[in-house]
């Protein structure tokens, strides 16, 4: 019996960080849009799900299609690259791993936290 207690804490404890590790937050000081879709500024909570990039803030909730990618730096802090107040790519803070919109260009503005 404590075997089984022990082992169905073990799997709620690594359920519960895998679920912590699955989204991220971004802080948007200006409006930006996101693929088609414009975001006010605030704060938002990112995941992917499947191929899309679902951006929540309240009760608002905007799915965007989006690709993972990976990179040759570990991010130090979740970022965005963007053109013209248009997000390019969303860089996942504590890992290597990008959300990228669209086609990818060089150049633009880094902002967020």
């Amino acid at each position: 019996m404590k075997f089984m207690k022990l082992t169905f804490t073990l799997a709620t404890l690594a359920l519960a960080v895998a679920s912590a590790a699955s989204h991220y937050n971004l802080k948007l000081d200006r409006p930006t849009s996101v693929g088609e879709t414009a975001l006010k500024a605030g704060d938002y909570r990112i995941e992917m799900v499947g191929d899309k990039a679902v951006f929540t803030s309240g009760k608002t909730v905007v799915q965007v299609p989006a690709t993972l990618g990976k990179s040759d730096q570990k991010y130090s802090a979740t970022s965005y690259d963007s053109i013209d107040s248009k997000i390019k790519e969303i860089h996942l803070g504590g890992t290597s791993t990008r959300i990228i919109f669209g086609t990818v260009s060089t150049g633009g503005a880094t902002g967020g936290k």
